[in-house]
């Protein structure tokens, strides 16, 4: 057992074990090649009787857990979107845990509540977001979207639908390329997804500001009411930006709420250089985007930035007496900006990041690796094997095989992913398969470049492209 008597040398044994974590990353397949139930099947199938010492457990970290491990912090990580650590936003998740506060109200940690204020006052004015906007920090995109999309719910029927119950007849838009999320977010919400709208995309998968236009049009004509449109600052699948001017000039005129899901590509609101992808932001009602992606934050938290804080309260405010303060509604008590009411100390991990870095170091490396990634996309574009399907942007390229037959870059994305060295995943983009790459982990070097491009041009030829 660990006593406060111990506790500094059994700490020290875990610290140790994670620094020679992150110095052997790179040794390590970057994705796990266990079959099925393979850990389950070596894990006791009871709980020890008797307490156990931590070099035991750490010796079972290494050769049960590890294997079945995929290193989402391992320089080779090129896949999806990242969900980047780092050991700034390490030591204050540890800081974080100790404390261990249910910062669910004001009063459960004063601290947590005004640090929160105030980290998301600091990021908003880094992102050169428009005044007005105030935030709140969420667990994921999902999360924050699906609060937009009930808050859109209750403005539009006005505050009923979470005493009476959703009416028939709700209707949400987002384009044909936006991520599952809002679907699933519009379920949940008692909309139901059969009353999601996709709307079509140009050939840049940008949603169509004029087919946008026509289904709102085209439901108000059917009698249905169009509640909430969902932007996109950067699809899952190409990184396509939405036309956020005309998509609000829409939402505008039919007074329908407009959320923006910047979940990735919202980080690079950091370097002045890339604000133009955001024109047109003033004009959204929330918008929400991730620094446990791309700013180097442990996952989980997520920045919910919304106009009207009053709408979202009264959406989610509700006061049993064992929750009743003094200093109820001369602070923010952000249980009542989100869905769940116990709520963890995610400011503090932030803190230490934009402490740690410093607002110029976080841009140093983001231009880092958006150099990086367009070195990696020049690659690309001279191979023989290989197509560059658009041109490199921020830290995502998109490519396939020059191959007509999609079983072709299918084949080759397989071969990479099973060879442990690089981990890479894919999307369609009209109808055809493509590969996805990211160059945004944190700790990424040229060097790791250099080795996804030569694990690219190896199994191209073994595989007969």
């Amino acid at each position: 057992m660990i006593t406060q008597e111990n506790f500094k040398e059994k700490a020290g044994q875990v610290v140790e074990w994670i620094d020679h974590y992150f110095k052997r990353l790179r040794e390590l397949p970057v994705k796990s090649t266990v079959k099925p139930r393979e850990v389950y099947d070596r894990i006791p199938a009871q709980a020890p009787l008797q307490g156990e010492d931590v070099g035991a457990i750490l010796d079972d970290m290494d050769s049960i857990i590890l294997p079945g491990i995929t290193h989402w912090q391992h320089p080779s990580f090129h896949a999806y979107f990242p969900a980047n650590s780092s050991y700034e936003s390490l030591l204050g998740e540890m800081a974080t845990a100790a404390i261990g506060a249910q910062c669910m109200v004001w009063e459960t940690s004063p601290a947590a509540a005004e640090l929160e204020e105030r980290m998301t006052e600091w990021m908003a004015s880094a992102a050169g977001l428009p005044d007005g906007f105030k935030g709140v920090i969420q667990d994921s995109a999902s999360s924050a979207t699906l609060v937009a999309i009930l808050t859109a719910r209750e403005r539009a029927t006005q505050f009923t639908s979470n005493f009476d119950g959703v009416p028939q007849g709700l209707r949400v838009y987002c384009s044909s390329e936006a991520h599952s999320s809002i679907e699933k977010g519009v379920g949940v919400a008692g909309i139901g997804r059969n009353n999601l709208v996709k709307i079509a995309t140009d050939a840049a998968q940008r949603m169509s500001p004029e087919a946008l236009e026509k289904a709102i049009c085209d439901d108000l004509a059917k009698g249905l009411k169009p509640v909430c449109v969902v932007a996109a600052m950067g699809t899952t699948g190409t990184l396509a930006i939405d036309p956020l001017t005309e998509i609000a000039a829409i939402c505008a005129k039919y007074n329908v709420w407009l959320h923006v899901d910047a979940a990735f590509a919202g980080t690079a609101m950091l370097l002045p250089e890339y604000r133009h992808i955001c024109r047109g932001i003033e004009q959204a009602d929330s918008l929400v985007f991730n620094p446990h992606k791309w700013m180097f934050v442990n996952f989980d938290c997520s920045l919910y930035f919304v106009k009207d804080t009053s709408l979202l309260i009264r959406t989610f405010d509700i006061l049993p007496e064992y929750l009743k303060t003094a200093t109820h509604g001369t602070v923010n008590d952000y249980r009542d900006w989100g869905i769940p009411l116990g709520r963890r100390f995610r400011a503090l991990k932030l803190w230490f990041v934009l402490r740690g870095f410093g607002l110029e170091g976080i841009r140093q490396r983001l231009r880092e690796q958006i150099t990086l990634n367009e070195y990696f996309a020049a690659q690309v574009a001279q191979s023989d094997e290989l197509l560059l399907l658009k041109p490199a942007f921020l830290g995502f390229t998109l490519f396939r095989a020059k191959a007509d037959d999609d079983a072709v870059s299918e084949k080759l994305l397989q071969a990479i992913n099973a060879s442990g060295k690089i981990y890479l995943s894919h999307t369609k983009v009209d109808g055809r398969f493509a590969i996805r790459f990211h160059a945004t982990q944190t700790y990424v070097q040229k060097e790791d470049i250099d080795k996804a491009v030569d694990t690219l041009q190896y199994f191209s030829k073994q595989t007969g492209l």
